[in-house]
């Protein structure tokens, strides 16, 4: 198992089918001659998996196969993305990133005993709490932290028993901890992350990234959906309070935001690129989707073949849109009415269906509706087997630029470069 340091910044560059891990490193390879030092995280889930019919091994082979065919000698993991007590076994052989997802548990009830105690070793930031000098002071009140035991210790300590686990079966591997509450109901208040950090630190948990759910949207493969000056004042008091927590609790010092559905969310990435050089800390941000939309991307513009089978997954995902987005409604803001009929799908050309699909804002073409339904309908593709696979490997050259250029030029630069 890799030991080396996560690093400042980190990318989750996951892949549904387990094909693009050299483009991925090829990305970072460039960012790396721009002076930008970025670890690759390849992260799926366990419903990803379960949906591609795939096993976590498949992943760890794919990625160290691409290492060596193209010398990458830094830090590199394998995440097992939104893992719990029922699922987590199935990755601890392959991976050394495990993301906690307690998202579920938010809002059950610990033991009246435990919350007391919890508020009572908290009582010492009654009053009002200032974490940094461009940030107001927060109020907090013993109701407050009443409130928040009630909402989050359950969680918290449900991270704590799926940590141990891990660390027990492990047997001295190192690996890296992240927390997931992006998929909760609300977002996270700065004050309620101090509070929620405060119970993991008690639960002994080295959390190294920790993915708040933020106001506004984060829908998949397409921009941020909301009020973006309040995103702006968010992100920096949850960066000021993280801060903040690791010198109060001990935490490990790399800890730093995780921001997931990351990917293509353009008009925050200078908001996120200012904040983290105000505030001198790390990144990681998850981009895994977006992979599987170039290889379709690819595909369309390949050649008579491959633009047939991306017409068809579309055709075939128009037919299930309710039962793609049903696992992901959180995440998913698709109008029908918006959708291009099948039949004029079916009379486009290669070049009309990838300028349709492909996250250029500026383009007239570009229809969001179109790309949020074909990022879920990897499930059409899974669901193909080797027909899908073999055309993806069939246009490896052309699919490969697209993921390269895709992960450096409209995520690495904006975020880390403009």
């Amino acid at each position: 198992m890799q030991q080396e340091a996560l690093g400042k910044y980190s990318f989750g560059v996951g892949d549904r089918f387990a094909q693009q891990a050299a483009a991925q490193i090829a990305a970072i390879q460039l960012a790396e001659k721009q002076g930008i030092s970025i670890t690759p995280v390849w992260n799926k889930s366990f419903r990803e998996h379960s949906i591609t019919g795939s096993e976590p091994i498949q992943t760890r082979e794919a990625v160290d196969e691409a290492v060596r065919k193209l010398n990458w000698n830094k830090s590199y993991f394998v995440d097992a993305d939104h893992i719990n007590l029922d699922t987590v076994d199935r990755f601890m052989d392959c991976s050394n990133y495990f993301t906690i997802d307690v998202a579920e548990y938010i809002g059950r009830a610990a033991p009246d005993e435990d919350i007391r105690q919890f508020v009572d070793g908290n009582k010492k930031y009654i009053g009002e709490l200032s974490v940094h000098d461009s940030i107001p002071a927060f109020h907090i009140s013993e109701e407050m932290l009443v409130r928040i035991a009630g909402k989050y210790l359950y969680a918290s300590k449900e991270a704590g028993k799926i940590y141990r686990h891990i660390r027990d079966t492990k047997k001295g591997n190192a690996f890296v901890v992240e927390v997931s509450m992006d998929e909760a109901e609300s977002p996270q208040s700065p004050p309620e992350l101090l509070f929620i950090l405060a119970a993991m630190s008690a639960e002994d948990i080295p959390v190294r990234a920790i993915a708040p759910k933020f106001s506004g949207r984060f829908n998949k493969g397409i921009d941020y959906v909301g009020d973006v000056d309040r995103f702006r004042r968010e992100f920096e008091e949850l960066l000021a309070m993280i801060r903040y927590a690791v010198a109060e609790f001990g935490l490990p010092e790399d800890l730093k935001i995780s921001v997931h559905t990351g990917s293509d969310k353009f008009s925050i990435y200078p908001i996120i690129r200012n904040a983290i050089k105000k505030y001198d800390t790390g990144i990681h941000v998850k981009t895994a989707g977006t992979t599987w939309l170039e290889e379709l991307t690819g595909l369309a513009e390949a050649d008579r073949r491959g633009l047939a089978l991306a017409k068809d997954i579309y055709s075939k995902s128009h037919a299930k849109l309710d039962e793609l987005c049903a696992d992901y409604t959180a995440v998913i803001d698709i109008d029908p009415g918006e959708l291009p009929p099948v039949s004029m799908v079916n009379g486009w050309s290669g070049k009309e269906f990838a300028a349709t699909l492909r996250h250029e804002p500026d383009c007239p073409s570009y229809n969001p509706h179109f790309r949020q339904l074909l990022h879920v309908g990897f499930k059409i593709a899974a669901g193909m087997g080797d027909a899908f696979l073999s055309e993806v490997k069939r246009n490896e050259r052309i699919i490969s630029k697209n993921v390269t250029e895709n992960l450096f030029t409209r995520h690495i630069k904006r975020l880390f470069m403009e």
